[in-house]
């Protein structure tokens, strides 16, 4: 590879979703809307788990992670892309991009993490519930939140630094409307053979590994509650996982579809729009998952929105 002194470009611009003025500004406005509802959508998760004693377990301690990942995760790539369908052209420095790149791979990743450990919790908490608390211990909990983080982070450095010790001497103009790799890669004037190889060992090997685990969690969840002889009691474990399985099926079938599919059907502007599904509306969507399907986080969500409501009442008198 060549060494990143080599390098000319000292930004890029990105060309956004679209250049069509007829367009933007709707755009603008839904992905503001969107941005706004993920924001409080997750707040709010964040705050009733928080304030209900009944929600302080394992579960909604990971759920309360799996709320800050999106809010970062739709913040880093949100707020620079509605400056980019408002701007007749939008630039972001050679360093920005690269800090853009690193924590949009570092939560995206993350997550991957957080949510095959959310299944193992599932998997404890339906398949041994007399152990529960005593297997989901605090002390274990901490260290696999803190091994998500550490994944997530450390996978992501290794995707930047290869990205960006390559040289980019020609055209700075990203077909994109936030810096990500495959677009990257399509400007440089370096061999990119070993940082698309590096890129695709990373990929593939965290989505498969955490979908495979999760996969294999379902699969003894689902054999745990078949034999569950109550309907009542079917129905309870249904509910605590169903919506954890929802989020999954979201999220990794855009990331299967976005990068381990063949290269001969990559399209960056099918990409661009893909992209939008996992990197903007998921994080939106979560949260919506979690208390719709949720009886306990919908209880609290309410009891939140009372208190906060009392309590405006009484300061504002």
């Amino acid at each position: 590879m060549e060494g990143r002194n080599q390098t000319s470009v000292t930004e890029f611009i990105l060309l956004g979703l679209t250049r069509d003025p007829k367009l933007q500004i709707p755009l603008f406005v839904l992905f503001l809307l969107v941005y706004v509802i993920t924001l409080l959508g997750n707040m709010g998760i964040i705050l009733a788990t928080r304030l209900d004693s009944r929600l302080q377990t394992p579960m909604y301690f990971f759920l309360i992670h799996l709320s800050f990942i999106d809010i970062c995760y739709s913040s880093v790539i949100t707020p620079k892309n509605l400056q980019t369908l408002l701007a007749e052209q939008e630039t972001i420095s050679f360093t920005g991009c690269a800090l853009q790149l690193y924590f949009y791979a570092s939560f995206a990743t993350t997550e991957c993490f957080l949510l095959a450990v959310m299944a193992y919790d599932r998997y404890v908490a339906i398949c041994n519930p007399l152990l529960y608390h005593v297997i989901m211990n605090r002390r274990l909990c901490i260290c696999m939140l803190s091994a998500a983080y550490a994944g997530g982070f450390g996978d992501a450095l290794v995707h930047t630094i290869c990205t960006f010790k390559l040289s980019y001497c020609g055209s700075n103009a990203i077909n994109h409307y936030f810096c990500d790799g495959p677009p990257l890669l399509m400007l440089t004037c370096s061999d990119t053979f070993v940082c698309e190889l590096v890129f695709s060992i990373l990929v593939g090997f965290n989505t498969i590994t955490t979908f495979v685990a999760i996969l294999v969690s379902y699969i003894f969840i689902l054999s745990s509650i078949l034999r569950i002889r109550s309907t009542e009691g079917r129905h309870k474990a249904f509910s605590t996982c169903g919506s954890h399985f929802t989020a999954v099926l979201i999220f990794y079938g855009t990331l299967f579809f976005m990068y381990l599919r063949p290269a001969s059907s990559y399209s960056m502007e099918q990409d661009k729009v893909v992209s939008v599904f996992y990197a903007v509306l998921i994080p939106m969507l979560n949260p919506l998952i979690y208390s719709l399907r949720n009886k306990e986080v919908k209880t609290a969500l309410v009891k939140g929105w009372d208190q906060s409501f009392t309590s405006f009442r009484r300061f504002s008198r």
